[in-house]
């Protein structure tokens, strides 16, 4: 350990507590006590010397020697009370006050001790501060002035030294002056040099934050203009950072966000605290020339303290960190699409319910009520009619409940994955035919006329027929149900290259565009002007939809309101059934489009020009 590490340390135990955790300050604090203390304590071992030399010393020089005991006082303020300027002036007014005491007894301003005046303001000047430098200035100023005021009033002793004696002590003023200044000029320059250090590593510590963090650091000017940024940035967009300098930023910001990014920007340079999110265009690494997508950036920006920095400027700076939020965008878009499956379950819940309630409690009243009837039939005197009526209606009932239970199993095996395929050869033609049939009678009753366009040489198909029936039963069923009186529904098929193609076509009521999007969902019925007027459970078309996707088919609904309503099912004529069934497959969503004004025309056509139509007219 070395003399100087020594030092330091008995220094640093004698330090202030609030200097000892600022680099700078602590040398400061060194700087005005060590020299204080070292002169002291070399003075009072010099003063026994001076004492064998000299002999018995006189008042001035024993009070010039106490004088001493000052620098140790100060030393002692500084490291009690830590006011480092505090510690300056007191240590002005003490050197101004020894230098006064000597020069007034050795000759006014024309003694030796006069020079060390200018030496005042120089130690001043180790403070760094213009009020403490400014302060000794004038006590200086002000010593040399009561000096020419006391020798001009003659109050300075007639003490005449020889020419040779005024030499000596004029040199040994200037010398000791001399190497003073030159101490204290050694003391700046230290103190010069631990700032730079200390400003160096400071920068050094900052950059090394800015190459590493992932976070990207920048200023700007108000308008946008970014003067620096950091290297993260390069990371995060994908192109050097020499490229973002200037408005290279603001040209990489999405066009609809461009607004609130210049506004956030302009209000921190008022002096605001803003925070704003925004796209941002990256180009990913390895991906082909032109390549881009866009990132979710979050900015917070605030003004940079130009006065502090660069003096008082005409216009305010901003600096900004900006942080890749594209996963928390994304978690929010997840969450709020998991929101609206949420209350779309809730809402097809409540439509279920409501549903149920008719298409359940309207059959079990009347299977209730006819039989309560028919078990009271000698009370009520019934006839066979009467009896058979009754009988009828029930059995209606019954069958209407076991359609809509059937619907609801099926539609439920479909969700959970659990519905089976049973694929075999049959004829699409006799399926077709037969399923027009079946509902020719409730067409009559409804006066529409159901036209079935059936071409002889349609091939046999591999498939599931009871499926291919029920999706040309519940396809028909609903085009009449919602056809109005005096309107037409027509049924064609047709083989295009490996598919089969369905078309049922109708005059009715139509869907509007809002309920097109969810046509498919199970327990929907479009319309609100006649979904009330049906019955049904709104399972018929999202059943259909189940079995195409099942058949790895394709489903277009194409509708307009008051117009009509036209759906395509195209099937494969052989079914092929995939390697691996996922266990939860669900029902692709099938293609849903507006349908055109020129229906009606297209439907008189296939009436009047085909001659292979079969026309089941009311």
């Amino acid at each position: 350990m070395t003399v100087l590490s020594i030092i330091r340390d008995c220094l640093d135990a004698l330090l202030h507590p609030s200097a000892r955790y600022d680099a700078l300050m602590r040398a400061r604090h060194r700087a005005f006590m060590a020299p204080r203390l070292l002169g002291s304590l070399v003075a009072f071992a010099a003063f026994p010397v001076y004492l064998a030399m000299r002999g018995a010393p006189s008042a001035i020089e024993v009070a010039a020697f106490a004088w001493l005991i000052a620098p140790i006082m100060l030393s002692w303020f500084l490291s009690r009370t830590g006011r480092y300027e505090g510690a300056h002036v007191l240590s002005s007014l003490a050197l101004a006050g020894l230098i006064m005491a000597v020069a007034v007894t050795t000759g006014g301003i024309e003694s030796f001790a006069a020079v060390w005046l200018v030496v005042v303001p120089l130690e001043a000047a180790l403070s760094a501060s213009r009020r403490v430098a400014a302060f000794a200035s004038l006590l200086a100023l002000s010593c040399v002035g009561m000096l020419i005021l006391i020798g001009q009033l003659g109050w300075v002793p007639a003490v005449e030294p020889s020419a040779a004696e005024r030499g000596v002590l004029m040199a040994f003023g200037v010398a000791s002056a001399t190497l003073y200044a030159a101490g204290l000029a050694f003391g700046a320059e230290s103190l010069a040099r631990t700032s730079v250090a200390l400003l160096s590593r400071e920068e050094e510590r900052y950059r090394l934050l800015a190459r590493n963090m992932s976070d990207v650091i920048s200023r700007h000017q108000r308008n946008g203009a970014v003067e620096f940024i950091s290297p993260a940035a390069e990371a995060m967009l994908g192109l050097p950072v020499t490229q973002l300098l200037g408005h290279g930023l603001f040209d990489r910001v999405h066009v609809a966000d461009r607004p609130a990014y210049l506004t956030a920007l302009s209000d921190a340079a008022r002096g605001d605290v803003r925070s704003v999110e925004f796209r941002l265009r990256r180009e990913p690494v390895g991906a082909e020339r032109g390549q881009v997508d866009f990132i979710w950036v979050e900015m917070r920006c605030r003004p940079l303290d130009q006065e502090r920095a660069h003096g008082v400027t005409q216009e305010s700076e901003v600096v900004a960190v900006m942080r890749d939020v594209t996963g928390h965008k994304l978690s929010e878009q997840a969450l709020d699409q998991a929101r609206s499956a949420a209350e779309a379950a809730d809402a097809a819940k409540t439509r279920f319910l409501a549903t149920m309630s008719h298409e359940l409690r309207t059959p079990l009243n009347a299977i209730i009520g006819f039989s309560e009837m028919i078990a009271q039939e000698q009370a009520l005197m019934l006839g066979v009619a009467q009896r058979k009526e009754y009988a009828e209606l029930i059995n209606a009932s019954g069958q209407h409940l076991l359609s809509v239970v059937n619907g609801i199993l099926d539609m439920s095996k479909m969700e959970s994955g659990n519905y089976e395929i049973a694929p075999e050869p049959f004829a699409p033609r006799a399926s077709l035919l037969h399923c027009c049939n079946l509902l020719a009678l409730k067409a009559r009753e409804n006066g529409i006329d159901l036209i079935t366009d059936a071409p002889q040489d349609l091939p046999v198909m591999t498939g599931d027929p009871r499926a291919f029936k029920q999706i040309v039963l519940n396809l028909v069923a609903n085009a009449i149900k919602f056809t109005e009186r005096g309107g037409q529904v027509s049924v064609s098929a047709a083989v295009a290259g490996s598919q089969l193609t369905l078309r049922i076509s109708d005059t009715g009521v139509g869907i509007a565009p809002d309920d097109l999007e969810r046509v498919g969902a199970p327990f929907f019925q479009a319309g609100k002007t006649y979904q009330r007027r049906h019955e049904g459970t709104g399972l018929g078309l999202s059943i259909v939809k189940s079995l195409v996707a099942l058949h790895l088919g394709e489903l277009t609904v194409q509708s307009r309101l008051g117009e009509g309503t036209a759906v395509t099912v195209k099937l494969p004529l052989v079914y092929a059934p995939p390697q691996v069934k996922p266990a939860n497959e669900k029902a692709s969503e099938g293609k849903i489009a507006t349908l055109t004004p020129g229906l009606r025309q297209d439907l008189h056509d296939q009436t009047h020009d085909q001659p292979a139509l079969v026309k089941k007219s009311a």
